[in-house]
């Protein structure tokens, strides 16, 4: 009886010294069994996790009305709460804080592009003005979302001319705002407030108060565009 001989391929446990060596792996191979990678770089893989960057990042602040006092001076009160950056950081924060609906009475809450602060009397906001939206108590949650969304989501065809936006609560209504930077561009301000009623499906009219207006005018400015 032959003397029984322990055989097996002349590559393993070495590289193969020729391109007849790698074709002679891939004969032996299994079938359904993969190659190692012999490059030395690892194949490139999808990362589910990853995060859904925004093309701007933004800040909410918040204005609360247990910190004003009559002396103060207006905005003197308002305090940035978060910046966020990505669609996943937007959703961790708005599903943990309170809606527009249960905030108290002469609280606004805006959303404003980073370092954009949401004042009169900051340089990008001085020459601007917003458009508004007034309904009853407890009936502002969906407008502020789809109006986050829109604005986040760069829906608007003139967004870079949005500064953010604000929802106020007051006694028998609430009241959200889009500020805009520059009111005496009439064509960029009609088409925000146009495209704004469209994504709410807002039936309405809507006006456009300019800043320096507001601030000039101690009853009620008037409306220097209306759609």
């Amino acid at each position: 009886m032959a003397e029984e001989h322990e055989t097996r391929p002349p590559s393993a446990g070495r590289p193969p010294s020729s391109g007849r060596g790698r074709a002679d792996d891939a004969d032996e191979r299994e079938e359904g069994e993969i190659a190692d990678d012999d490059s030395g770089h690892a194949p490139p893989q999808a990362n589910p996790a990853a995060p859904h960057p925004l093309e701007h990042a933004w800040t909410f602040w918040f204005d609360n009305p247990q910190g004003k006092s009559k002396q103060a001076a207006w905005g003197s009160s308002i305090r940035p709460i978060h910046t966020f950056s990505t669609v996943e950081d937007f959703w961790s924060l708005y599903n943990n804080i309170h809606h527009p609906s249960k905030l108290v009475v002469g609280a606004d809450f805006h959303c404003f592009k980073n370092k954009i602060e949401p004042k009169w009397e900051d340089p990008i906001c001085a020459n601007g003005g917003k458009w508004t939206i007034s309904c009853g108590r407890g009936k502002s949650d969906t407008i502020w979302l789809h109006t986050l969304l829109a604005m986040i989501g760069e829906q608007f065809d003139n967004g870079d001319e949005i500064c953010g936006a604000v929802v106020s609560v007051r006694g028998k209504q609430e009241r959200i705002a889009i500020w805009t930077k520059n009111a005496a561009n009439e064509a960029a301000q009609i088409s925000i407030g146009k495209q704004w009623k469209e994504f709410l499906d807002y039936k309405d009219s809507i006006g456009f108060i300019v800043h320096d207006d507001a601030k000039k005018m101690d009853k009620g400015p008037k409306n220097r565009y209306t759609i």
